[in-house]
């Protein structure tokens, strides 16, 4: 037996290295399955001599595992995750393993490493490629409520979505873009800093799933590029008309400081850039931009080798932290204290790897994420009479342009929630965290942390929306002096300092998008290589369990993961753990559980 002949070399090697292969219960569980698949029995003391490296190593616990993974069964794990797990220690062996039996999946996986199964690099791309375009979860994911009625211009934008995701997708990325352009002068306090609404956006879809209307929303602040270009344009005649006059001076030339070159503003950053490139653009905007760009391999191709100062540029930018960096042509020291760098992009699940290629290094947990579903029937593309949507775009766009004047004169705008909003927000969040911990281990734990901070970002453009409704936003019933206004200020109407408030109801509508956007978020980790957990259907099963009634049966949460192809085996341990850690209570000992209210309302 190929495979037994393979494990006792495996065994081998790991004696001689000393590894502990199985540091975590996750590992120990996929290890006593992986070797329970292919090697049955004849396995059992390979794997008791692999768990005894570890200092937490239990010979009974283990035999007992061995024999339970033996009854169970878990045929998708294959002998291949135990080469795996040597591998991530640094034990290499080269095994003979069939062709068909790799790590996780079918025995047709092809998703095991080459140094154990012989398949070439490209093979393994092109499966993972082939295998993320069949990338849907198998319970559909939530999407926004379509009958919320949002300030202007953001209820015009997503009136033009033609399903669900469309709507969703044009509201964020409209929220992306407006957000991005009120950087400066809007901000929220959150977690002792004061946070601006600067969002980091990735629309993941099929092709043709028609994500292709976020070029739409790029329209809506090209004017204040154009503007912006059109100031430098003539700042540089101005230099250019200097500089010819500097060098006639001759001698004179001496005693004249030379004219000095205009920085290179713009609002909209290239993503065919490098990080570097970045970093100059955002250095000459006074630490603002938006980065738009609807594929993006087109920022992962770009950047390169120069991937690590992309990284780190948007995880500071996030944060509004200063940036900087030394010019080694004529050794110039460049910063800005502040950072406010907006991205929207969109692209295949394929291209969500090559730009983040982990979850570990923070850059994923300050992404807004959205999954938009393969189109699956055709869509009449004369339905809207004849509409010029980019037409449409560009006029809103230009009235943007005009608002964000009224934005800037206005002053600072700091939104400041309530105490009941404060405790709504808190208690959603409290529980989101230990759910996502129930579910995905800590692997979402920092995603939930930002994906508050998010929360806050869009609530910021919302609030600011609804204060531009009045046609004089000093009489606005949703702004009020700052507080440490003077008093002769206050009489004479200067004024550069508003305090905001979100409505009830948009703040409730905003306050919705969470549990949404996390979803969407659990899905797109899927994608990426595991840390802690190495098997993951995080949207399936956080869907689950949100499918179930407040009170159910354990045979009810059976048939309904069976319903949606999750194995009872799976459902039932999923079951346990929810008992274990509050998340469920058994109401009566016998199979009848209940979700309790959050906190405990």
């Amino acid at each position: 037996m190929e495979q037994l002949s393979s494990l006792h070399r495996l065994t081998e090697a790991v004696r001689n290295a000393g590894a502990d292969i199985a540091p975590t219960y996750q590992e120990y569980i996929q290890l006593a399955f992986a070797i329970a698949t292919d090697c049955s029995e004849a396995g059992r003391q390979d794997f008791l001599t692999l768990c005894s490296f570890s200092p937490k190593y239990d010979p009974r616990a283990a035999d007992k595992l061995f024999s339970n993974a033996l009854k169970n069964g878990h045929n998708d794990v294959h002998i291949g995750t135990a080469f795996h797990l040597a591998e991530l220690c640094g034990v290499k062996v080269q095994s003979e393993i069939p062709h068909g039996f790799g790590t996780l999946g079918t025995q047709d996986s092809h998703s095991s490493s080459a140094s154990h199964t012989h398949a070439r690099e490209e093979d393994v791309s092109a499966y993972e490629e082939e295998n993320l375009l069949d990338s849907s979860p198998l319970s559909p994911l939530p999407t926004f409520d379509e009958h919320t009625h949002w300030p202007y211009p953001l209820e015009r934008i997503v009136s033009y979505g033609t399903s669900r995701a469309q709507y969703d997708v044009l509201l964020l990325g409209t929220v992306t873009v407006l957000g991005a352009s009120m950087g400066r002068h809007v901000r929220c306090a959150y977690g002792g800093k004061m946070i601006s609404p600067c969002l980091q956006t990735f629309i993941t879809a099929l092709p043709a799933s028609g994500k292709g209307v976020l070029s739409l929303v790029r329209l809506l602040v090209e004017p204040l590029h154009d503007e912006i270009r059109k100031q430098v344009a003539e700042s540089m005649a101005s230099y250019r008309r200097e500089k010819a006059k500097y060098e006639t001076l001759g001698k004179e030339r001496a005693k004249t400081e030379p004219p000095v070159i205009p920085p290179n503003k713009m609002f909209l950053i290239s993503g065919n850039n490098t990080g570097t490139g970045i970093l100059q653009n955002l250095m000459d905007s006074d630490g603002t931009g938006l980065i738009c760009e609807s594929e993006a391999d087109t920022i992962s191709t770009a950047i390169g080798s120069e991937y690590g100062h992309w990284s780190d540029t948007m995880r500071k930018a996030f944060d509004h932290d200063s940036l900087s960096y030394n010019r080694r042509t004529d050794r110039e020291y460049r910063e800005v204290k502040r950072s406010y760098l907006s991205v929207l992009l969109s692209g295949t699940p394929a291209q969500v790897k090559p730009l983040i290629p982990t979850a570990e290094n923070g850059l994923f947990s300050r992404q807004l994420f959205y999954y938009m579903p393969a189109i699956h029937k055709w869509q009449n593309q004369f339905d809207r009479q004849d509409t010029d949507l980019e037409t449409v775009f560009t006029g809103l766009g230009m009235q943007w342009r005009e608002q964000l004047k009224r934005i800037t004169a206005g002053g600072l705008f700091t939104l400041r929630l309530t105490p009941e909003q404060k405790e709504l927000f808190n208690n959603l969040f409290a529980n989101l965290f230990i759910r996502s911990h129930l579910a995905n281990g800590s692997e979402m734990a920092s995603s939930v942390a930002r994906l508050a901070i998010n929360i806050c970002r869009i609530m910021q453009v919302v609030a600011m929306l609804r204060v531009l409704e009045s046609d004089d936003i000093a009489r606005s019933p949703h702004l009020t002096p700052d507080k440490d206004i003077s008093g002769d200020n206050l009489k004479d109407g200067i004024i550069t300092r508003w305090d905001m408030t979100i409505l009830p109801a948009d703040f409730n509508s905003v306050l919705e998008l969470t549990e949404s956007l996390y979803r969407h978020a659990t899905h797109i980790l899927s994608f990426l290589p595991g840390t802690e957990i190495s098997r993951r259907s995080n949207a399936d099963r956080d869907a689950l369990l949100q499918s179930m009634e407040r009170e159910f049966t354990r045979s009810a949460f059976l048939m309904q993961a069976e319903a949606t192809g999750i194995k009872p085996g799976t459902a039932s341990t999923w079951l346990k753990r929810l008992v274990k850690h509050g998340m469920i209570e058994s109401v009566d000992g016998k199979g009848t559980y209940r979700k309790p209210l959050p906190n405990g309302m």
